[in-house]
């Protein structure tokens, strides 16, 4: 099926999130939508999937006019989405998965449920995915359940299938096979959109790339241009996708965790009995599927989140921090980039200049008797925006205002204006333009250089292999080994999904 959306604008208040945007996507074609997060790739693909009104343009469909008051027209016209975020419900099996809200039914309303297991093993030879039926969700590895999501738009007659961001919690294997399955739909003459705004990727499995940038569509590539010419295109300026950094020189233990153990939030262990060390001049990455465990180790480091009393230690230096406060430990010497930013690392409603002074207000430098020190909050604030390429009118502008990458540099800033020993960088570069990626790398391996600990918590596998000394592998809240960044992908994937390499 051909697809074809023309002069697509959609507006939100003020905000124009996509612009006259024009797209063409042949039948049996694998056609890569690439931008940055905030770009307006998904608000486009949730007009397409009926999710969204379009102010202006229109959608077609082998050339005939569409108007989906919903996604159930889009389905009804042959549309499929995967969204980033599954939509399964965990306690069903994948057959009642894939019959939810298109139930096969007989006499009297009775539910089919042998149909739609039928129609899964159906698919599911088609398409080699080795799905059972009777799987509840909540058993299936990631991989799989993405398959179930791939299954349920097909069950559907799905002709133009949309996948957005699809490998963000996968591993390489499951990237790798997902691919492939991406190629065997296309040579069955599913038209494909896939969301993404990993480079390596797109180069592998696209036919056809479109670059769209601040909402609209700034220009086409093929799979050969280079990675540097689609990053070009992507943030407007040319940029150096490579990290320089000299072999680390370790030295003094700066950081030691021992047997630590961590519950979630739904009072489940999250970390399980974890150790580790870091020295003074390296970066240890902490990689892994999203989920894994990451996030409560990064959180219980900084004392956001206790350890399980009796269950082991973090000191930082000679010092145990296993149960101080946050204020203590970052009075320890630890910086700390939180992976959301806007929920724990800013207030979007304070100034640029207020947002870096937040964990210091009460030092001598920020302060003058009882009251803060505004010329010099001023002046320190405008160095550091000088130092750290912070793109704002003024230091006093809402630092709600700042584009993602941004704000990331202000968070950045004012962790790395104070004296530290450690360095907790958590998914530094989520949701940061490809300019920002650049110079937050940069600014890692500085802090590095310059004798810091650091402590890198990545699902990026290409930030993991571009910055790490070591990497540590989280598995289900274990480290399932430590292994030097020479380690190949394969062998990284096969520790990510708990299979020693």
């Amino acid at each position: 099926m051909k697809l074809e959306l023309r002069g697509i604008t959609k507006r939100f208040g003020t905000l124009v999130a996509n612009a006259s945007i024009d797209l063409t996507v042949n039948p049996g074609e694998i056609h890569a939508l690439l931008g940055e997060n905030g770009a307006g790739k998904s608000t486009l693909m949730n007009v397409l999937y009926g999710l969204y009104t379009a102010d202006e343009g229109e959608i077609l469909l082998d050339d005939k006019v569409q108007k989906f008051s919903g996604p159930g027209d889009a389905m009804a016209a042959g549309i499929g989405m995967v969204h980033q975020h599954f939509m399964l419900i965990p306690v069903f099996t994948v057959a009642e998965n894939v019959a939810l809200g298109n139930e096969p039914t007989g006499v009297l309303g009775t539910l089919k449920l042998a149909e739609a297991r039928q129609r899964v093993l159906d698919i599911s030879k088609q398409f080699g995915f080795n799905v059972d039926p009777d799987a509840l969700i909540e058993d299936l590895p990631v991989g799989i359940q993405q398959r179930v999501e791939i299954i349920k738009a097909l069950s559907r007659d799905a002709k133009v299938l949309v996948l957005d961001e699809p490998t963000a919690v996968l591993t390489p294997q499951e990237t790798d096979e997902l691919m492939d399955i991406m190629r065997q739909l296309a040579k069955n003459g599913t038209s494909i959109v896939f969301i993404t705004h990993k480079l390596r990727e797109v180069k592998e499995v696209a036919d056809k790339i479109t670059v769209i940038r601040l909402g609209k569509v700034v220009g086409s590539a093929s799979p050969s241009a280079s990675t540097n010419e689609l990053a070009s295109l992507m943030v407007g300026r040319e940029v150096d996708l490579k990290v320089d950094k000299a072999p680390a020189q370790p030295k003094d233990l700066v950081l030691s965790v021992d047997a630590v153990s961590v519950l979630d939030d739904r009072s489940q262990r999250a970390v399980d009995s974890v150790s580790f060390e870091v020295r003074a001049g390296e970066i240890l990455a902490i990689a892994g599927v999203q989920g894994n465990g990451q996030t409560e180790l990064a959180e219980a480091l900084l004392g956001l989140r206790p350890v399980i009393k009796g269950s082991g230690t973090i000191k930082l230096g000679d010092k145990d921090i296993t149960e101080a406060s946050v204020k203590q430990v970052l009075e320890a010497g630890v910086a700390f980039v939180p992976e959301d930013r806007k929920k724990d690392g800013l207030v979007a409603e304070f100034s640029v200049a207020e947002n870096l002074m937040l964990d210091s207000s009460f030092k001598s430098r920020f302060t003058k008797g009882l009251n803060i020190n505004l010329k010099a909050r001023r002046k320190i604030a405008d160095d550091l925006v000088q130092e750290f390429d912070v793109r704002t009118q003024t230091s006093d502008s809402p630092a709600g205002k700042l584009s993602g990458g941004n704000q990331q540099k202000v968070v950045v800033a004012r962790e790395l204006s104070r004296e530290v020993k450690l360095l907790v960088a958590s998914q530094p570069t989520r949701g940061v333009d490809v300019g920002s990626i650049e110079f937050i790398h940069e600014r890692i391996v500085a802090e590095r250089d310059e004798g810091k600990a650091v402590v890198l918590v990545s699902t990026e596998l290409d930030e993991v292999l571009a910055l790490a000394d070591r990497i540590a592998v989280m598995y289900r809240g274990k480290i399932v080994g430590i292994v030097p960044p020479t380690t190949s992908r394969s062998d990284l994937g096969k520790l990510m999904a708990g299979v020693s390499a």
